[in-house]
């Protein structure tokens, strides 16, 4: 079987997400990222897949470089190549511009027979990436796969439908994003790994190095563009009554009734 591929990206941690409020974009590059929830099925379904068929698991993410923890993670993890996609040009990159940039660094890797996605990313919960990439490559697309495995020389997949399950049968290579229910249990670094790590670097390929059109990178490769970014603000008002516990219900009955929130 020829090499797997994984692509992951760095999310902001939860509380720490700034917004540059002339591009309405994420600042990246100052900003705490962890590895996107949803990754981690598909990874664990890539390094499953090199135990049962002793294959290559190469990982590759597109973002600037404080993603680099995150991949000699994954390298402890027990990928075997990993990769970083980063350059300035990148910023402000839609779906399709991130798609563009995967499926060019994707080719260079050929051959290969499987490439492995998240079925979405936290931030943006939009699942568009792994068919968009598989469109500009040019080979099949799968979605919400909780299983898959080689028989015959062709990909057996597992998916999850709304109503149940479906069964389909494909030639590789193809893009598969993996649902996030996919395991139960997903896989901690191993200690020799974690050792190896503290010397792996990850290798860094920029726009000269993968032969990219400037015009369909960034914000000006963006098709759709973020017209605002706001932080959303809850606030809540207290309401103190007093008074017996009689006149406390019927107060709060006629205040749930304003409401709408309950007839009589």
């Amino acid at each position: 079987m020829e090499k797997i591929i994984v692509c992951i990206k760095g999310v902001p941690k939860p509380g720490s997400i700034k917004v540059d409020p002339e591009t309405h974009t994420l600042k990246r590059e100052n900003m705490e990222l962890i590895l996107n929830p949803n990754d981690r099925p598909a990874l664990e379904m890539a390094l499953r897949l090199k135990n049962t068929y002793n294959t290559e698991v190469v990982v590759i993410s597109m973002g600037p470089p404080n993603v680099i923890p995150l991949l000699k993670y994954i390298y402890a993890l027990g990928a075997d190549q990993i990769i970083l996609l980063s350059d300035r040009a990148f910023a402000g990159s839609d779906t399709l511009a991130t798609s563009y940039v995967l499926a060019k660094a994707i080719e260079k890797l050929s051959p290969f027979s499987l490439v492995l996605m998240g079925l979405k990313s936290i931030d943006g919960e939009t699942a568009q990436v792994p068919p968009e990439t598989a469109s500009l490559l040019g080979i099949p697309s799968l979605t919400n796969v909780k299983d898959l495995f080689m028989e015959r020389g062709k990909w057996i997949a597992i998916r999850e439908m709304d109503y149940g399950e479906e069964e389909i049968e494909v030639t590789p290579p193809i893009v598969a994003s993996v649902s996030p229910l996919a395991f139960d249990y997903i896989r901690p670094p191993s200690l020799k790994r974690l050792l190896e790590v503290k010397t792996k670097e990850p290798l860094i390929c920029q726009v000269k190095d993968l032969n990219l059109d400037p015009q369909r990178l960034g914000l000006q490769g963006s098709p759709t563009q973020v017209i605002e970014v706001f932080e959303k603000k809850i606030e809540t008002k207290g309401l103190v009554l007093e008074g017996s516990p009689e006149e406390l219900v019927e107060k709060l009955i006629e205040i749930l009734k304003d409401k709408g929130l309950i007839k009589f």
